[in-house]
């Protein structure tokens, strides 16, 4: 699925809306981008559909996660690869403890140590567009495996609706936004 958003906040709102449609088991989203480009504001999102307060988000860049439990409904475990240099450090650091049913799991960076990662993920890779304005956002999300296909599925079809924005299809939508 291919999608532009035009602001930080359209892109909470299709992050929130993922979150939404993430199934009970849980999801693995892998997120790529360079810095600044959204990573973070994506997994604020993420918060957001799950019911956790946004503004308690932050990267977890110098503690490597960040854990945002809840009574009822899935977990948010923030994690953030930039500064791990290795993959025992990672699996030191207790990461493969996050990889539990019941947790949405956002791991900014996870191309620097995409082996560690669960092979069923949605990978969202999160770019300023070429010749786009400074606040618009290309995202491009792929499933790796079934659970992360439904999560998908579903995702896309909510922004489809219209509830965050549109999916990248072809054409423009009204107001401009690219839904190609």
């Amino acid at each position: 699925m291919r999608w532009t958003s035009r602001s930080p906040e359209a892109t909470r709102a299709a992050a929130a809306e993922l979150a939404r449609r993430a199934g009970r088991r849980g999801l693995t989203v892998a997120l790529v981008g360079p810095l600044g480009a959204g990573k973070t504001a994506f997994a604020k999102g993420l918060a957001e559909g799950l019911g956790i307060d946004p503004d308690e988000v932050a990267s977890p860049t110098f503690v490597l996660a960040s854990e945002y439990p809840r009574p009822r409904g899935l977990s948010l475990a923030h994690v953030d690869l930039y500064r791990v240099g290795s993959e025992a450090e990672l699996e030191a650091a207790g990461f493969r403890d996050l990889l539990a049913p019941g947790v949405l799991l956002a791991v900014e960076w996870a191309d620097r140590f995409p082996e560690a990662l669960p092979a069923d993920r949605l990978e969202v890779r999160i770019a300023p567009p070429r010749d786009g304005a400074a606040t618009h956002r290309e995202i491009f999300a792929v499933a790796l495996g079934p659970a992360a296909a439904g999560a998908l599925a579903r995702w896309s079809a909510a922004l489809g609706r219209g509830l965050a924005g549109r999916p990248r299809r072809g054409g423009r939508k009204p107001g401009g936004e690219s839904a190609r």
